[in-house]
């Protein structure tokens, strides 16, 4: 450290802030062990550094070690101009005053590793305080997600029955269905991932090809009653303006977060222009690389943005939190952190652009599939169990049970329900006393008093071979866990989707009816 009144004198001798001395070749041995070193005449000495001062006329030198508990961390330098004009009292207060300045300069360094120290503390706070959020919600989801689950589930079967079934159907009914089914897709993902917020990708994430243009296609359907319709009937007009990009690349990812995230961007876009303006949304595709050519690096970006209020920099640094909302009871704080979610499992960037006044513009950048890249699994054409089965349906919601009995017999089967998971035990032990045993069991998880693991336990112990499915809205959680329960030979998610459910049936169902085998067998 140079005083300031010096700094045209250090220049001088060549000396700079966290400039380097040698000790050895410069005389400075002694001083760094410890010893006051006072000088009376640099022009005597023939070392480099005293010579430096001899030179710009400082011809008296002492230096003074800087000694904290035992261990010399500097040195302090005074210098007059006029040979032997240090006194033994001015090189004993020097030494006292060395004493005090390295005191001073241990306790500053030491301040300024306490304030990193208590640095590092908050952030790991909060750090800490978010991640207890997250869980939170994560048991909040996985509480809820089984009720939710549930209600769209016969929504889900009845239309994807309605369109593998009704070939009469207009193109109009069709499209809005198809939109429906989206819808109902996104409601399921969305509940599933409500504990996944910051979770990195897990291995059984399967990707495949997505085509932005298109999922942002769908995203203007699923949203035109947000951006459009509800702000006329207030007076209020938001102008779509879109600027797809030709040729986009696809990317590798999941088609149904894309555009979840998305239409999350899209609600945000809206709230933000309570008076109206234009919500653009772009998709375009970057190259960046030292080469460029076919070496260069190929980004998907796709943007959403508005001429709305925009954000202050403490709500664009805290937008991304759970929880974290400026729209008080109208907003949860999950939109963006879900987006923010997304983003970290797809290895993608996030950038938001946004200033008071000035709207914002949200920015997702993707890598563009490479043309060599992994094809998509070929879809494999699954076939309807090939003979009609003796199915028991186990579950405690109505709804369900009905339409869920209501496709399969539509497939051809015979379908026995019990409501609840005791009854199902019971109806199951009656069939096999009266030797018309279940073809296959499928059993809900989440049941009041037996629930679908005690169902499983007591189909396999009264008969060893016969199948049980179990049917959950935590079902993607205990695939992920690998925590799916004893005696279960399968777990579909809920809503189930016919071609996983008909496929496990196909799979699972015994080859020959095992009522005849009962015969045999007695």
């Amino acid at each position: 450290m140079i005083d300031p009144r010096s700094a045209a004198l250090a220049a001088g001798l060549g000396l700079a802030e966290s400039g380097q001395v040698p000790i050895d070749q410069n005389g400075l041995a002694r001083c760094v062990a410890g010893e006051l070193v006072y000088e009376p005449d640099t022009r005597e000495i023939k070392f480099p550094f005293p010579q430096r001062f001899a030179q710009s006329g400082v011809h008296a030198l002492v230096a003074a070690p800087l000694l904290v508990e035992s261990r010399v961390f500097g040195v302090l330098v005074a210098a007059r101009r006029e040979p032997d004009s240090f006194s033994s009292a001015d090189c004993e207060f020097l030494r006292q005053l060395s004493e005090h300045v390295a005191l001073a300069a241990h306790q500053a360094q030491l301040y300024g590793e306490l304030q990193r120290a208590y640095d590092d503390l908050r952030q790991s706070q909060q750090a800490i305080m978010q991640q207890e959020r997250l869980r939170a919600l994560g048991e909040m989801a996985s509480g809820i997600a089984h009720d939710i689950n549930n209600a769209i589930s016969p929504a889900a079967l009845y239309t994807e029955s309605l369109l593998e079934r009704e070939p009469g159907l207009s193109e109009r009914a069709r499209s809005c269905l198809t939109t429906i089914q989206t819808a109902i897709e996104d409601v399921a993902e969305t509940v599933s991932r409500m504990r996944e917020f910051y979770r990195p990708r897990e291995t059984e994430m399967v990707l495949s090809r997505v085509a932005c243009n298109r999922v942002l296609e769908q995203v203007i359907n699923l949203t035109r009653a947000r951006w459009s319709d509800l702000p006329q009937q207030r007076g209020v007009v938001i102008q779509l303006r879109t600027e797809l990009a030709e040729d986009l690349p696809q990317i590798m990812g999941s088609e149904v977060e894309l555009r979840d995230a998305l239409t999350n961007l899209i609600f945000n876009a809206v709230d933000a222009m309570p008076d109206g303006g234009t919500l653009t949304l772009r998709t375009r595709l970057i190259s960046s690389g030292s080469r460029g050519g076919e070496d260069a690096a190929r980004e998907v970006h796709v943007e959403v943005a508005d001429t709305g209020i925009g954000m202050n920099e403490e709500t664009r640094r805290r937008c991304l939190e759970p929880f974290y909302t400026t729209k008080g009871e109208r907003g949860t704080g999950l939109g963006l952190a879900m987006v923010y979610g997304m983003v970290q499992r797809h290895s993608a960037e996030l950038d938001i652009d946004s200033a008071v006044g000035r709207g914002t513009t949200v920015r997702l950048g993707f890598a563009a599939a490479d043309a060599l890249a992994v094809p998509l699994a070929a879809g494999t054409l699954l076939q309807p169990a090939l003979r009609r089965l003796r199915i028991l349906l186990v579950d405690d919601d109505p709804m369900l049970i009905k339409s869920l009995r209501d496709i399969l017999e539509q497939d051809g089967h015979v379908v026995t329900v019990a409501e609840g998971g005791q009854q199902g035990i019971d109806r199951f032990a009656a069939a096999l006393a009266h030797g018309t045993p279940f073809s296959i069991v499928i059993t809900d998880l989440g049941m009041p008093y037996v629930d679908g693991r005690k169902v499983a336990a007591s189909v396999k112990a009264a008969s060893a071979h016969t199948p049980v499915i179990l049917l959950t809205g935590w079902g993607r959680r205990l695939l992920a866990e690998n925590d799916i329960p004893a005696h279960v030979d399968r777990v579909l998610s809920k809503p189930p989707r016919l071609v996983e459910l008909r496929a496990a049936l196909a799979k699972l169902a015994p080859s020959t009816d095992p009522a005849e085998a009962l015969v045999e067998s007695a």
